[in-house]
């Protein structure tokens, strides 16, 4: 097995395990549970993220591919400091369980974005660029 990979797996491991320790804390959250609370819950959440983003960019500098000179790359950036900021009001942040709820729609429709965006290295994944037939 290359690095290119392992490192590709690493990743994607790391993704499915961020979705579904942010679907858990979601439903936490939703049900006002204090597992939200928990210190695992609070600190394995980074560690999970702080691998994530290694193996991202250890795929970066293995492909030569970065933010701000690969569109694709750069759309995966904003729409990842998207899901961060959502993802932090539907979480914590958010002063009213409406508002919570809004943010966790929003931070879900960014992880969705990254991924489109992730499968077909391409920043418009539903289909082209605007204007351009």
């Amino acid at each position: 097995m290359t690095w290119y990979s392992s490192l590709r797996e690493a990743h994607v491991a790391c993704v499915i395990l961020t979705a579904c320790g942010f679907a858990l804390r979601a439903l936490w959250m939703i049900r006002g549970s204090a597992l939200l609370d928990h210190p695992l819950t609070r600190s394995l959440p980074h560690v999970v993220d702080a691998l994530l983003l290694a193996s991202a960019l250890g795929l970066a500098f293995l492909l030569g591919q970065f933010p701000f000179s690969d569109d694709w790359l750069t759309a995966k950036f904003f729409g990842l400091v998207t899901y961060i900021l959502s993802a932090t009001v539907a979480l914590r942040r958010g002063r009213t369980k409406r508002f919570r709820l809004m943010a966790l729609a929003a931070a879900w429709a960014a992880f969705a974005y990254i991924v489109a965006v992730a499968v077909t290295r391409n920043p418009w994944p539903l289909g082209g660029y605007p204007g351009i037939s």
